[in-house]
């Protein structure tokens, strides 16, 4: 790939409850969604998103990645990450497989950055 490719513009989430949030909106609205997991610089893992910016004056159609980093390997390494609201509030997890009544986002493992990631993960 040519050097002078752009890259993803990155904006790093608080939580994965963030980027579960953000992802469950676009599944709910219809339009496929995914994670991307891939290694960290320090061993953990990062989660990713992969969105457009719409409706933002000039910056509209701005490649986005909303990430969030595991630096210390707490979430596991499940295949979804399951989103539920209900009366008890929000419940955010990784499994190993989908669950009825859960919004069900599929993770992908990347085997290392690709080269249209921004350079600090």
């Amino acid at each position: 790939m040519a050097s002078s490719e752009e890259k993803l513009i990155p904006v790093k989430v608080s939580g994965i409850h963030d980027l579960a949030r953000i992802a469950a909106s676009i599944i709910t609205l219809g339009q496929p969604a995914y994670l991307v997991r891939l290694p960290s610089r320090n061993g953990g893992k990062v989660y990713g998103i992969i969105a457009v910016l719409r409706d933002y004056y000039k910056l509209y159609g701005l490649p986005m990645l909303y990430y969030y980093v595991d630096d210390e390997g707490r979430l596991g390494d499940g295949n979804y990450l399951l989103v539920k609201v209900d009366d008890q509030g929000e419940h955010v997890e990784l499994s190993k497989s989908t669950r009825p009544g859960w919004v069900a986002i599929p993770i992908i493992d990347l085997a290392e950055k690709p080269p249209f990631f921004p350079d600090e993960l």
